[in-house]
Order: C-alpha cells, then sequence, then structure tokens
C-alpha cells in the first residue's frame, strides 16, 4: 500500500496558508474593482447620460423651475456637507491623542448645541419658504406665447390659482389627453367643430409657443409620463385624472429646422416591454401643427372608412357562406 500512494501530510494552518492569502487578495481586488465598474455602467447608461447630474430643462417654463429650485438645495446641501467633512477632518488632526491614552470626557456645550439647532431651523424654514415660492411657477400653467391664430403675444398675464386649473383666462391653450397602456401612449386631441376626431400614438405633435395642458390617465397598470426637458414626471394612475402641463419656448426650433423634438420614456417600471414604453413630443409652427392636424384627420377618417367597408365585406361572405 505504501508503495502506491502517497504518504498523507499531515493538517496545519500552514498547509491553507496560501490559499487564504490568495482569497483575500482576490476579495480585495474584487472590492477595488466593483465601485469602478458600477459607476462606468452607471455613466455609460443612456439615461444616466440625460442631464447628467442637474434635471434637464430650457424645453417649458415649468422645467426650469425643477431646475432652479434643485440646484439651489444641492448648493446648501454642497455647503453642509463641506462644513460638517471639513470640520471633521480638521478636529480628527487638530485634537490627536497619541495611543494609549484616554480620551477626554465632553459633556457638552450649550451655547454650540444651540446654534446648529437654530441654524439647521433657520435653513428649513428658507428651503420651505422658497419651495412655495417656486411651486406656482412649477405647477400652475403660465399663458401661452401665441393666441388661437398663431399670432405671438406677450406672455405675462397673471398665473393661475390653486389645483392646476386651465391657463389664464384669454390665453391660447390646448388640452391633451393622455393615456398609457402595456406599452404604448395615446393622445386624445381635443374636437374641433367641423373636423374630425384627431388622436395619435407615441409621437405628439404641438403648437410651440401655446400652452398644452395635459390630462393623464392609464388603462391598466400605474405608468408615468416624463419628457425631462419639458417639466416633471406625472403619474398615470387607473381610474385617476393627474395634470400637468408645459409650453415649448416660441424660439425653440433650431435655425434651418422645421420642428423640435423632446424625447422622453415612461418612468414606472410597467412591465417586461417598460423600456420599449417611449414617446416623443414634436413642436411645430403654428401653420405647420395645422396643416398635421387636418391631414390626421383626414387621415383618420379613411382608415376608419376603409375598416368599416371591410368589416362589411367580411361580415356579407360569413352570411353567404
Amino acid at each position: 500500500m505504501s508503495g502506491r500512494f502517497p504518504a498523507a501530510r499531515p493538517y496545519t494552518a500552514d498547509a491553507v496558508a496560501p490559499a487564504s492569502s490568495k482569497t483575500r487578495r482576490r476579495l480585495r481586488t474584487l472590492a477595488a474593482v466593483l465601485p469602478a465598474v458600477a459607476l462606468g455602467v452607471l455613466v455609460l447608461a443612456p439615461a444616466a447620460s440625460a442631464g447628467w447630474f442637474l434635471p434637464e430643462s430650457d424645453g417649458s417654463p415649468n422645467a426650469d423651475a425643477i431646475r432652479t429650485l434643485y440646484i439651489l438645495i444641492a448648493l446648501i446641501g454642497l455647503v453642509i456637507f463641506i462644513g460638517v467633512e471639513g470640520l471633521l477632518i480638521y478636529s480628527l488632526f487638530k485634537f490627536r491623542a497619541k495611543r494609549g491614552r484616554v480620551a477626554a470626557q465632553i459633556h457638552g456645550n450649550t451655547q454650540l448645541e444651540i446654534g446648529w439647532t437654530v441654524g439647521a431651523a433657520a435653513i428649513l424654514i428658507f428651503l420651505t419658504v422658497f419651495t412655495f415660492l417656486l411651486l406656482d411657477d412649477i405647477k400652475n400653467p403660465a399663458a401661452s406665447q401665441i393666441d388661437a391664430e398663431g399670432n405671438p403675444v406677450a406672455a405675462n398675464t397673471a398665473y393661475a390659482a390653486t389645483d392646476q386649473p386651465p391657463p389664464p383666462e384669454g390665453s391660447a391653450s390646448i388640452n391633451i389627453r393622455v393615456v398609457g397602456e402595456q406599452y404604448s401612449w395615446s393622445f386624445y386631441y381635443p374636437e374641433v367643430e367641423g373636423e374630425d376626431r384627431v388622436y395619435a400614438y407615441n409621437d405628439m405633435y404641438v403648437p410651440v409657443g401655446m400652452t398644452v395642458t395635459l390630462d393623464v390617465q392609464s388603462k391598466d397598470v400605474v405608468h408615468s409620463w416624463w419628457i425631462p426637458e419639458l417639466g416633471g414626471k406625472m403619474d398615470a394612475v387607473p381610474g385617476y385624472t393627474n395634470k400637468t402641463w408645459f409650453r415649448i419656448p416660441l424660439d425653440a426650433i433650431p435655425e434651418g429646422e422645421d420642428r423640435v423634438v423632446y424625447e422622453g420614456q415612461c418612468a414606472e417600471l410597467c412591465g417586461r416591454n417598460h423600456a420599449n414604453m417611449v414617446a416623443r413630443v414634436i413642436g411645430l409652427p403654428f401653420d405647420e401643427y395645422e396643416r398635421w392636424r387636418q391631414d390626421k384627420a383626414d387621415n383618420l377618417k379613411t382608415a376608419e372608412e376603409e375598416a368599416a367597408q371591410e368589416r362589411e365585406q367580411i361580415q356579407s361572405q360569413e352570411d353567404g357562406g
């Protein structure tokens, strides 16, 4: 037996030490690389690079107000973070003691404790007041920059009151019903006397300079309407109608182009094809929008008539058979 099998080595800590050391090195390497990989994935993701750190804006007044409020709160938070961390690092070096010494027993500083309590309360009061001052600009629709015929007007009318009513009286506007369903967006335009109804899917066409109010609804699960450059998110909840608005600037169309396009998508996980539930808002000059609306109404009417004729043919074939 001794000639066929090597003698077994005794189990000692030294025998497993190399393997343990190798495992620890691998864990340390993984711990160092994993955060860098995760950060790289977030930076390179298309959604993560939209706006990078600050919310997107310049597409609508409410989006600009959201960005302003975000910047203010971020700056105050940054100042507080730098102050606290700076004081902590300063104290670590200023008051460090030799190894083995017992830490000094500190029983408190009444003036310091009152100071940071009052300071924190003052910051909260300031943020609260500033937030409520901007809420009107975010929630309430602004006046249009054009009238009902598409002519430019001064958009300095006072904003509306609470509960996001229609835009100020006398201001041209469009109210579009937005309906989310797995996995697309439907847009139903207001009916115009003498015209056929107009609706569209995934691409919403609107005139630049005009305030657009939205009634956001859902047919199945919770969705979230979000075009980043045109304002904040608005949930589409079954059985409820939520409201939001935007106004594309009158001069938003780039020189040499005939339209301006803002992209977005559902911002609420709504099923396995959630990532495909995208939407676009396309801003057109008023005349081009009117032409699009008329063409869309004609095309829908033709399609509905052809579908009705085909149904009649199928029905007659079934009856004859």
